[in-house]
């Protein structure tokens, strides 16, 4: 009678797979490739620096949606919700990317104030002549004040005053965009850098003067006495920009600024 030959340890069936197939495997010994696979190339993963590409975009998408929905829809009635659906991402994406209202809020503030930054460097930048980079300089920011950027922010301003979280977070967000701001136009203005105290004062008179318009539309304010305003402000920056090339005795208002050694 013929002996039936055992399994060795090597030859020893897996159990049977869900098709009812077997496979061979070696309890000692983990399987090895074919010849096949081991020459075909391993599968290429994602790369992370594409997921964080697409991440970072996705991110900025919501915090720009957030931003329009303060402009036309008001902080007040501006929900997670609401910003998702005008981004075109899920909720899930939402809650993934800004798990708090409050965060979400903040981030926003944040993305606002560096827009603004970027958008006055680009329209003064590339302006040449010093005296004309001054008059086209308040055009351009006078343009920005008409934008859906400076809209948003003042939307914030007005929700802030009886919104105590909301204050908590624009405010020091508001201080670090002044700084950028004033810093930005230092680099951009070198030539009024021969007085600091004159460089100043056209700073703050142009952003309190321009702002005060801005945000005063019940005010009636026709093209023609906007220009008026404008052009009559372009004569005093034009006028302290020549007090900061001379020194001279005279008692014009620069003068009379500069000695009373007034600062920011």
């Amino acid at each position: 009678m013929p002996q039936t030959r055992r399994p060795t340890e090597h030859t020893r069936r897996s159990p049977p797979t869900a098709t009812g197939e077997t496979t061979l495997n070696t309890p000692e010994d983990p399987p090895t490739k074919t010849a096949d696979a081991a020459a075909s190339p391993p599968r290429r993963r994602r790369s992370g620096g594409w997921q964080a590409a697409k991440s970072a975009s996705r991110r900025v998408l919501i915090l720009d949606a957030a931003l329009e929905c303060f402009v036309t829809l008001g902080y007040a009635r501006t929900t997670s919700e609401r910003i998702a659906e005008r981004a075109g991402v899920s909720r899930g994406a939402m809650v993934h990317h800004f798990p708090t209202k409050q965060g979400l809020v903040q981030a926003a503030i944040e993305h606002l104030c560096a827009k603004r930054i970027e958008s006055f460097r680009a329209g003064i930048s590339a302006i040449g002549d010093a005296r004309d980079r001054a008059e086209r300089g308040l055009d351009a920011y006078w343009a920005h004040l008409n934008g859906p950027q400076f809209a948003a922010f003042q939307e914030l301003v007005v929700a802030a005053r009886t919104n105590p979280e909301l204050d908590e977070v624009l405010r020091p967000a508001t201080a670090r965009f002044e700084r950028e701001w004033y810093r930005a136009a230092c680099e951009i203005f070198p030539e009024w850098q021969k007085d600091r105290r004159l460089f100043d004062l056209a700073m703050d008179l142009t952003q309190f003067l321009l702002e005060g318009m801005a945000v005063n539309p019940l005010t009636e304010q026709s093209e023609a006495r906007v220009e008026r305003v404008l052009r009559y402000h372009k004569d005093r920056l034009r006028e302290i920009l020549l007090s900061a090339d001379t020194r001279n005795d005279g008692l014009s208002a620069v003068e009379r600024f500069r000695q009373r050694g007034d600062t920011r």
